[in-house]
């Protein structure tokens, strides 16, 4: 009789327990539920989400749609561009080739790629590569990049001599910068190692083994089932993104999958399915900015029992989609959110559902004030705009979001498009919104500086570094800036030898005429930029880092231009 009652007793507290646990999932589930339905009233996502708690799925659910002319609603099983949660894959591989025999991690680039450069090439290592701290520069930050490359197909090898051998930018393993060519570079080297392309190597070493049937490498041609659209975000609705062929992401961001299969990549790597478990610990090893193999490896911001969360993440951007996904190693808890609207508020999102987790106070989302102050902006102009921001701000502080970051991607978005004056304008309400942001003040530097206008661009980026003295970005501003001597001096007749128009690629033409006495350039579907004369005769933005040089012919007659950037140099014939 003692022995029975021992039992039930146990039992039922085993069942008390579970109950519990049962009860939290659902209440979890309800909150995380509230939060995703809130996020796509306001725009803040449209997609797929899954959350896992102690390795178990608690929530799953789409929201919007996955094809919006056909009103196709987005749902767990939905497939999504990953963008850069590709990396992560890539860095897997290599470590698997690692534990074969075949790669070491201080081998070189030319030890496994014979045909690229070797001044760089021999000083490059895996390591470097898989950090982004090669210093190679990275493609998708060359000029004009996206406008006239990105829709054309390319062989591997021919991407990699034409667009991920650029000059070094910093000595290799001394900075980080992150680096979409040293992904494409480790997917190059992953086929020359095992004789198959980066999307059979995929499928062979990764997806069959964990079960991901549902992932694979995204092209334009196959019909692939439940496939969502990628749309672009507007001001007054969505537009189909940008077209974007698969073979440039390739290594750094191809891949497709739905917040299943990333639930089964997640279980797995619990597992010795696919490495070793002192591989893994060295998978998640942070070098310089936490960056890990394929990984951010950092703590939350918000702390339990007096101390924060580790925490493994990477996000993805990439046309018309954003992703995340967000893993707690201690408690085996899982956010993935892929959305396929380019939604930028994706980690905010995923902080608030972690908190729930966790037991946190959050914040419910908001209305973007960004979208309704742009609208207005497009409709009745800057300064109905900012009357209307002022209005809102003191009556609907509730319901709208007034982060420091609303007004400040707003200004970014502005300034993209050329309208500068209103972006001055954003920046300067963001300012006066919060005079203690060091941010806040760096991007309205930057904005008088494209605007050429110096000595508002200096005051506002020594006020930035008043307030964050480590602020790097607005220190080497100031040295350019505030250092005119280094600049020559070219009078406007010299000048107007210059004033032409220059093809740098196909559809792709650099326009350089005189303002009065200032000298500018605009390249194609870009913004106008004052340049400036340096001693060795050529000409210098002082915005950001780039240099022109104007070639002659025999005569003496100017012929072409050669754009030094971001590691590369591009040549342009004069047409006119």
């Amino acid at each position: 009789m003692k022995t029975t009652s021992r039992v039930s007793i146990l039992l039922s507290a085993i069942i008390v327990i579970v109950s519990q646990q049962v009860a939290l999932a659902q209440d979890h589930a309800a909150k995380i539920q509230e939060v995703l339905t809130l996020a796509h009233k306001y725009r803040k996502f449209n997609g797929s989400a899954l959350v896992a708690e102690n390795g178990k799925v608690i929530y799953k659910g789409g929201f919007g749609l996955a094809n919006m002319e056909w009103n196709i609603p987005n749902t767990p099983d939905t497939k999504f561009r990953l963008g850069s949660i590709t990396k992560q894959f890539t860095a897997m591989l290599t470590l698997q080739l690692v534990e074969q025999g075949k790669l070491k991690l201080d081998g070189k680039i030319s030890d496994y790629l014979p045909d690229y450069r070797k001044d760089i090439g021999e000083k490059v290592t895996v390591h470097q590569l898989l950090t982004h701290t090669s210093g190679i520069p990275s493609y998708t930050s060359q000029p004009g990049f996206f406008q006239n490359v990105s829709r054309n197909p390319y062989k591997v090898g021919d991407f990699v001599k034409q667009y991920a051998s650029g000059n070094l930018e910093f000595e290799p393993g001394t900075k980080y910068a992150y680096n979409n060519s040293g992904y494409f570079l480790l997917g190059a080297i992953v086929e020359r190692l095992t004789g198959k392309t980066y999307e059979q190597a995929l499928k062979e070493m990764i997806f069959d083994k964990v079960g991901m049937k549902n992932t694979g490498y995204d092209r334009h041609d196959p019909l692939l089932p439940k496939r969502a659209s990628g749309y672009a975000k507007t001001a007054n609705g969505y537009a189909n993104a940008a077209y974007l062929d698969m073979s440039i992401p390739y290594a750094a961001g191809s891949m497709y999958s739905t917040v299943e299969d990333l639930y089964l990549w997640d279980q797995a790597l619990y597992t010795d399915k696919l490495l070793t478990p002192a591989s893994k610990e060295l998978m998640y090893k942070p070098f310089l900015q936490e960056y890990a193999y394929g990984w951010v490896v950092t703590k939350t911001s918000f702390k339990v029992k007096d101390q924060p969360i580790p925490v493994i993440t990477h996000g993805g951007g990439i046309n018309g989609f954003a992703t995340t996904i967000v893993r707690f190693p201690n408690e085996k808890n899982l956010i993935v959110i892929l959305d396929n609207t380019g939604s930028q508020n994706l980690n905010q999102l995923g902080e608030r559902i972690a908190k729930i987790l966790y037991g946190q106070p959050y914040e419910l989302p908001k209305m973007s004030i960004a979208e309704v102050v742009e609208k207005t902006i497009g409709e009745k102009g800057i300064d109905a705009a900012i009357a209307e921001y002022r209005a809102l701000k003191a009556k609907s502080s509730l319901t709208h979001d007034f982060a420091e970051p609303e007004l400040n991607a707003l200004g970014y978005r502005l300034m993209q498009t050329g309208k500068m004056k209103e972006a001055i304008e954003i920046f300067k309400l963001n300012v006066e919104a919060y005079p203690q942001g060091f941010n806040t003040y760096d991007s309205l530097a930057e904005a008088y500086m494209n605007s050429n206008e110096r000595e508002l661009a200096i005051t506002n980026y020594k006020k930035s570094l008043e307030l964050n003295p480590k602020n790097t970005g607005a220190i080497e501003a100031l040295k350019k800036l505030e250092n005119p001597a280094a600049s020559a001096t070219v009078g406007a007749a010299t000048f107007d030898a210059y004033v032409g128009e220059y093809e740098l690629a196909p559809g792709f033409v650099l326009r350089v005429f005189r303002e009065g006495e200032k000298f500018m350039t605009q390249a194609t579907g870009q913004n106008v930029i004052e340049i400036f004369p340096d001693a060795d005769g050529s000409f210098s933005p002082r915005s950001f880092p780039a240099k022109l040089t104007f070639n002659k012919d025999a005569d003496g007659k100017v012929t072409s231009v050669k754009l030094a950037q971001g590691g590369r140099e591009t040549v342009g014939k004069k047409i006119k």
